[in-house]
């Protein structure tokens, strides 16, 4: 019927059907197959949309009209919005998986966004607007002039030259193996983008963010509009904003005064640049921290602890001899940064203990330990594995943190198992625990091998005090009756961190000589310099160490203009190996080292050397307060995020948060990023204390000022 509704010659058709009913053999049968079929294609070539139209559709979505909120007004903000031309690197691409620190996730940089939209807290006005024609054909002049286009190559050749090519991955055996062929071949056939890294013809007008959280946002962590739905003040697990940030986080409302230097500020600092309403109801709680005036003040060997902090850790060592505090224990994890003074009277000992500030601590002590200058991180700690390598920390301390060690099936306990080096040590401590707890606890560390080293109570403080031992071998894990959790497959990557959930299984032990943690480190300061067999290319790290020495002995601290003595919190936010931070060990500071999620998987080789760090995306967020460092250390990290992050500004902008005013900031970079970014830099009204070019390649020294839109 629908045939001769559009005036087919049916009729013709209808006795090779009636044959092809018949036993006439196969061709005949085929031949009327064909014809019916040929029909059917000229039907659907004559009465649906041809392929042009698809292609012009695929390649007019930068043009869809904004939202329309439920008013059927423009979702923008108050102020006027001129047109934005579309940057010739945000390209419209279907999302595709990605490998991240060997997990999948999804591509965060190349979303598609409609750009005649204002990113909330910033107005992008561009020169030339009115004649996009114009732009576009500068922008292609641009990239054949070369320009910023040549950057994406030259910096993964300078980087292949650090990391040792292509053979880093082979040499370190650290570079994550998860990546199917499938997904690695979407990666190599992904697109190069020829546009600039920044856009030359931006100029930028900022704004303050309009967050719950204010002065003290964190976007990745806190919840930044409260709804009848939602009435938690923080995300249960690591979420970042849809939009990347694109705005000023304000400074304190009483002000924001010039930090007290190290070593002062491990016993005061000041109190209105850690303002909060809750810190100031817990401080009348407590005995280790008290306010005096405009400055808190930490009364020295004080803590929640009766008999102080000093007795706390000389019981432990007196417990457990082997435990020798700055020695062979020089790498520790604090979980709940609930009394500093863990970390503060070990920090005299060299040990480097890491604060870890769960997300539910509303307090802000995290944010009291960062000002006093101790190593902190922010993070949730909940389904996800932490942001660090497999076997790296050689001790574990917990005290009072409230944490369900046995719910969830343990998964939490067995994260612990994977970050702690084989024979490292978990230090529990608590004032009230009930039997049910106690066996459940029993039970689940038998489960998992570990030996129970003590089960006391200190005569003193009246405190609980549990220590236990990880396994250093996989015989234990042989002996368990019931394999509870069982082991892990052969193909899970102990070492993927970045958004992997807690995987309930154990890893095998490391037990061949060529592989990392067979052996425990040498003892401090031995350590920073000396390179286990499983590091098979040390001719690399040693270079690498000189060269890094001589840079900062003859050009960062004598040729910047930087105070030293008012630097204590250090950034690397594109580590290697370590070695700036190595560079750094004689002055009194500490380096977080960054290694960023798609680099080579370098971090287990600073852990080994004696320093911490942790895995980050710089499209997102960091896991910090603002406020939090003294000094930002950028080397050739923009070159590397052309492909991948949506705007490489919103990582400015990320820098002016987590960086103090009065800090400083040394990006080296290629030439035409260094001059883009001092255009960024001068709107943000930084001030520009070098710029230097030669060679295609530069340096950049800019300080932070007070200064806020």
């Amino acid at each position: 019927m629908g045939f001769k509704k559009i005036g087919l010659p049916t009729p013709r058709l209808a006795p090779f059907a009636r044959h092809a009913k018949r036993s006439y053999g196969f061709c005949v049968k085929f031949a009327s197959v064909s014809i019916l079929g040929l029909c059917f294609v000229f039907v659907w070539y004559m009465f649906s949309p041809s392929a042009s139209s698809v292609t012009y559709q695929r390649s007019t979505f930068g043009e869809i009209a904004e939202p329309v909120s439920d008013r059927g007004e423009l979702r923008t903000s108050q102020s006027s919005v001129v047109p934005v031309r579309n940057e010739p690197d945000l390209k419209v691409e279907k999302e595709e998986k990605k490998v991240v620190n060997g997990s999948v996730g999804l591509d965060r940089g190349n979303g598609h966004k409609d750009h005649t939209k204002e990113e909330k807290g910033v107005k992008v006005v561009k020169k030339g607007d009115k004649d996009e024609k114009k732009a576009d054909e500068a922008v292609e002049s641009d990239s054949e002039n070369g320009n910023e286009n040549e950057v994406e190559g030259e910096s993964e050749d300078r980087e292949n030259a650090l990391d040792g090519g292509e053979s880093a991955g082979s040499e370190v055996e650290l570079v994550q193996a998860d990546e199917s062929d499938e997904l690695k071949a979407k990666r190599a056939k992904k697109p190069k983008f020829k546009g600039p890294l920044f856009d030359p013809k931006a100029e930028y007008v900022w704004k303050l963010c309009n967050t719950r959280s204010k002065h003290n946002y964190m976007p990745c962590i806190d919840i930044e509009v409260a709804s009848k739905r939602i009435q938690s003040y923080r995300h249960h697990e690591r979420s970042c904003p849809k939009n990347p940030l694109m705005c000023l986080v304000p400074l304190p409302h009483d002000g924001y005064q010039t930090p007290v230097s190290w070593p002062e500020s491990k016993e005061k600092i000041r109190f209105t640049n850690v303002a909060h309403p809750k810190l100031t109801q817990f401080i009348k709680t407590q005995n280790w921290v008290v306010e005096s005036g405009e400055y808190l003040t930490f009364p020295q060997n004080q803590s929640e602890l009766t008999g102080g902090i000093a007795h706390y850790l000389e019981s432990i060592e007196e417990t457990v001899p082997d435990i020798e505090w700055g020695k062979n224990i020089r790498v520790i994890l604090d979980i709940g940064c609930k009394d500093s003074s863990f970390g503060a009277f070990l920090s005299d000992k060299n040990v480097f203990t890491l604060s870890l500030g769960l997300k539910d601590d509303l307090v802000d002590l995290a944010q009291v330990n960062l000002e006093r200058g101790f190593p902190t991180v922010v993070s949730p700690f909940a389904t996800r594995r932490l942001p660090f390598p497999s076997g790296t920390f050689d001790t574990v301390h917990c005290g009072e943190c409230a944490i369900h060690w046995q719910s969830n099936g343990g998964k939490l306990l067995i994260e612990m198992n994977r970050i702690l080096r084989p024979a490292g040590y978990l230090i529990l401590s608590s004032k009230h625990d009930s039997i049910e707890d106690d066996e459940a606890m029993s039970k689940l560390t038998a489960s998992i091998g570990w030996n129970v080293l003590a089960h006391k109570t200190d005569d003193v403080s009246d405190i609980g005090i549990r220590i236990y031992q990880k396994p250093e071998s996989n015989e234990i894990y042989a002996l368990r009756r019931k394999k509870v959790p069982p082991m892990c497959k052969e193909n899970e990557n102990p070492d993927a961190a970045w958004f992997v959930p807690i995987k309930p299984c154990l890893h095998p032990i490391p037990s061949a000589i060529e592989e990392r943690g067979t052996e425990w480190p040498e003892e401090w300061p031995k350590r920073l310099h000396t390179f286990p067999d499983w590091m098979n290319n040390k001719d690399k790290l040693v270079s690498d160490t000189e060269h890094w020495k001589a840079v900062v002995e003859k050009s960062y601290l004598t040729g910047m203009g930087i105070d030293w003595l008012t630097i204590r919190n250090v950034m690397d936010m594109h580590a290697i190996y370590g070695s700036f931070a190595a560079a750094l060990i004689e002055q009194k500071v500490w380096v977080m080292n960054v290694v960023p999620v798609y680099a080579p998987d370098t971090l287990p080789i600073i852990f080994e050397r004696g320093l911490v760090g942790v895995y980050h995306d710089w499209c997102e967020s960091f896991g910090t307060y603002p406020r939090s460092y003294d000094l930002l250390h950028a080397d050739h990290l923009f070159s590397r995020l052309k492909n991948r992050c949506r705007k490489a500004v919103t990582v400015v902008v990320e820098m002016d948060r987590i960086l103090r005013p009065g800090g400083w900031a040394i990006i080296r970079e290629k030439g035409p990023i260094i001059k883009s970014l001092e255009e960024v830099f001068k709107s943000l009204h930084w001030e520009i204390r070098l710029a230097f070019v030669q060679n295609k390649e530069g340096i950049l020294c800019v300080q932070k000022t007070m200064w806020r839109p």
